[in-house]
């Protein structure tokens, strides 16, 4: 397949964790309504960023009966990839017939870790078949308060209908070796889920796509300071008002020379779409070394890659 066609939810984040899987399945179908084959969400979409770590004072309080209170209610709307959440979000991708990227905060239900939240990004093939599990390396800053740190099972790109899909999360694509991972396993798509994605993560998403010479799915949240949690002081130099973005989304797509192909998309729900050509990706991925030789930046290995020498004149 050399045309794909994409669609970024960039949802609203509302304080109602507690119907998110209704509002995914509403969101996914809009978007699979539009042609969409591959639908991808934000980081931990479900059930929203906590992004009250970022600007509420008293958060951090040790012992501090609310935030235990918030935290078991977080925890209790988190995902269970292996139970009911988990079987639901199969359902919709295999109902839908699409291939679905989301990111959630899992819970583990059961077993070893058994009470552990991660920060996780699913892959669900068209038929509802769990394709990639990615657990976020290391929770960035505050983040280690809610969830516990991954590993690299998931660090990969998986073969769908719409490609060869991979993904990291936020402050993993300022690992060189988890970009470079992914780079060797040959992705068409990346997704790079983000909470927000202002110009810094911005940056990091066009130098991956240019990189790696891949479509970046750039994918992003919104969320207004009525939807924190109340009992908690704010920042009023970071929240001036209920109705205030906190944060401002940024969904974009990045085409593999590093050129956006769908511009940043700030302070508003919406669903971006777009219709990819693949072979675009061939067309970038020819880059000359000072040997005179070419080289694919796909087939880089750390300090060695494969050469062919160039037809001469």
């Amino acid at each position: 397949m050399s045309r794909v066609r994409v669609a970024i939810v960039q949802g609203e984040i509302l304080p109602t964790w507690e119907d998110a899987l209704e509002r995914t399945q509403a969101l996914a179908e809009r978007a699979a309504a539009d042609g969409a084959q591959c639908i991808v969400f934000p980081e931990t979409w479900i059930p929203g960023y906590p992004a009250w770590f970022d600007v509420c004072r008293d958060i951090g309080l040790w012992d501090h009966a609310p935030t235990k209170a918030l935290h078991a209610r977080y925890a209790a709307a988190s995902v269970d990839v292996r139970g009911a959440s988990g079987a639901a979000l199969a359902s919709m991708a295999r109902t839908l017939g699409v291939t679905l990227v989301i990111g959630v905060s899992e819970q583990v239900a059961s077993g070893a870790g058994r009470g552990t939240l991660y920060n996780s990004l699913l892959t669900y093939g068209p038929d509802g078949a769990l394709l990639n599990h990615h657990r976020k390396l290391m929770p960035t800053h505050t983040e280690r308060l809610v969830w516990g740190t991954g590993d690299a099972d998931g660090v990969r790109a998986v073969n769908t209908p719409a490609g060869r899909v991979g993904g990291l999360i936020c402050w993993e694509h300022w690992m060189p070796l988890a970009r470079q991972v992914l780079h060797e396993s040959g992705e068409d798509l990346h997704v790079a889920a983000w909470p927000g994605a202002h110009e810094r993560n911005q940056v990091a998403s066009r130098q991956y796509a240019f990189e790696g010479r891949c479509f970046v799915l750039v994918a992003a949240s919104v969320m207004r300071g009525s939807a924190l949690p109340p009992g908690f002081e704010v920042d009023p130099s970071r929240v001036p008002s209920p109705g205030a973005w906190i944060v401002r989304g940024g969904s974009a797509i990045i085409g593999p020379d590093g050129q956006y192909v769908v511009e940043p998309v700030y302070d508003a729900a919406t669903i971006l779409h777009a219709e990819l050509d693949l072979a675009r990706i061939r067309e970038e991925s020819m880059a000359l070394d000072v040997t005179g030789h070419y080289a694919r930046p796909d087939c880089f290995t750390l300090g060695v890659h494969r050469r062919g020498r160039l037809p001469q004149d």
